[in-house]
């Protein structure tokens, strides 16, 4: 009698939980744009969330701690002149944003710690070189203020957000709309896949095609790509017989995959959302109500399914929080944030440990909010791996960090480099927290003052209305 041997994994046990109802973002009018994108980005400090908006395209962004109920004024960010398809928090600043749009511009914004009065309008800088929309955004895992935008003229660029120059320009790589964009962990190369069916791994700075497979997956539907720890490729896509699909590559072998796996029959184009530190890869299809998460290894048959959590209601979109803002206490090891139609239900993933000590099988370091590189370093050729940090105590973000925008590159004068030391509001001086409240008194005041002297004017406008109809 032969005994079936369970596959050892400290993983695979994981399960999903969908958070509290007093836990949910209430009250969120999700976009319905038909676009493949997430709609959704969060951080250890902010929600974004692509909302309907009237006269152009918007987005709202949320502090974490901000649940319940979304009042229906709650300032939103506008600025584009149509619907917005994509956005992307900076890896290195938890307050500044990328939003890409049918406009054919991006912007980069700043988001302030406190709550706006008003919406906000003006991004730090807008982009522009693109002759048709903006899907894709993509900012550099570990080189300062570098991002990645593809357009449906078929073309990558990589910018410099701290001067507003582009660094490169990816044009005759891709002769059809490219669904999807995603960096190697230290930035040196590019995944990318196209409606013409290619799978391609290009060196941006060489501005050369390295590798490429043409029908990684047959199916005409939109395929995805994203690289793993091992440099491996993992891929979703679709069968001939429009069946879902999963795909594991080695770029110097693109002959055979090392895994093909077939799932389901379904319309939704799978998103997959990889950990590194854990080598899990989650599968969300968008109109699906189920989160798929498989482990990737080194032994057959490569991609191993963990489980599936289910819920009643289908997804619009998904957020998936950086390793840095979860909970290391509760022994999660992802958080997403499911879009449903009217608001945002985070679902947390957990692995079932009895002891309450620090875990650091689970929590290997993690890449934290410092870059590696300044953009003109990565240009010139430099490669680095992201600088790591411990979650042993909880990760604590940094201060407020400002992104300006200048003609002039802004990033000559490196921060010194040494141990990093988590700062918080107790460490700032006495003289410096007066100073701070001294300065919030003052707008305080300002802002009541705008508001009286509105007032005064609209008044004013009435009685003027009032005397010209009277000599009528």
């Amino acid at each position: 009698m032969s005994r079936r041997v369970v596959r050892q994994s400290k993983f695979r046990h994981v399960f999903g939980q969908a958070a509290k109802a007093d836990q949910a973002y209430e009250d969120i009018r999700v976009s319905k744009v038909t676009w493949d994108s997430s709609f959704c980005a969060v951080n250890p400090k902010f929600l974004a969330i692509i909302v309907e908006a009237g006269g152009g395209g918007a987005f709202i962004v949320l502090p974490l701690a901000k649940t319940g109920r979304v009042d229906k004024n709650y300032p939103l960010v506008t600025g584009h002149t149509a619907p917005v398809l994509d956005i992307d928090w900076c890896p290195h600043n938890d307050n500044v944003i990328a939003s890409a749009s049918d406009d054919t511009t991006i912007m980069v914004w700043q988001i302030p710690d406190y709550t706006p009065m008003r919406n906000i309008t003006e991004p730090i800088i807008t982009l522009e070189g693109h002759s048709k929309r903006v899907g894709i955004l993509s900012w550099h895992p570990t080189a300062r203020n570098v991002l990645l935008s593809a357009g449906g003229d078929n073309m990558i660029i990589i910018w410099n957000v701290g001067t507003g120059e582009v660094l490169l320009s990816l044009e005759d790589m891709h002769p059809d709309i490219i669904h999807s964009v995603c960096w190697n962990s230290n930035g040196s190369l590019l995944a990318t896949t196209c409606k013409d069916k290619t799978l391609r791994i290009i060196d941006p700075r060489k501005g050369q095609v390295v590798a490429e497979r043409f029908a990684a997956h047959e199916g005409m539907r939109p395929m995805r790509a994203v690289f793993t720890r091992q440099g491996h490729i993992f891929t979703t896509g679709f069968t001939r017989m429009s069946q879902r699909e999963l795909g594991l590559w080695d770029p110097n072998n693109f002959e055979e995959p090392v895994a093909l796996q077939e799932m389901d029959t379904s319309n939704g184009v799978l998103l997959p959302f990889y950990d590194p530190d854990s080598s899990i890869i989650y599968l969300c299809g968008k109109g699906d109500s189920s989160i798929r998460y498989f482990e990737i290894t080194d032994e057959p048959p490569f991609v191993h399914y963990l489980n599936t959590f289910s819920s009643k209601e289908p997804q619009r979109g998904m957020g998936f929080m950086p390793k840095r803002g979860l909970d290391v206490s509760k022994c999660e090891i992802a958080r997403f944030y499911k879009l449903h139609e009217r608001k945002c239900e985070p679902i947390i993933m957990t692995v079932p440990r009895k002891s309450d000590l620090f875990q650091d099988d689970l929590y290997p370091d993690t890449p934290g909010p410092e870059p590696a590189l300044e953009a003109d370093e990565w240009l010139a050729g430099q490669d680095a791996e992201p600088v790591l940090i411990s979650l042993r105590d909880g990760y604590v973000p940094p201060k407020h960090r400002e992104l300006r925008v200048t003609k002039r590159n802004i990033l000559d004068a490196r921060p010194p480099t040494g141990p990093r030391r988590s700062q918080s509001a107790s460490d700032a001086p006495l003289s410096q927290q007066h100073t701070l409240e001294t300065l919030l008194e003052e707008i305080k005041a300002l802002r009541e003052q705008v508001q009286a002297q509105e007032q005064r004017i609209t008044a004013l406008e009435n009685m003027l209305c009032e005397l010209v109809d009277g000599t009528d």
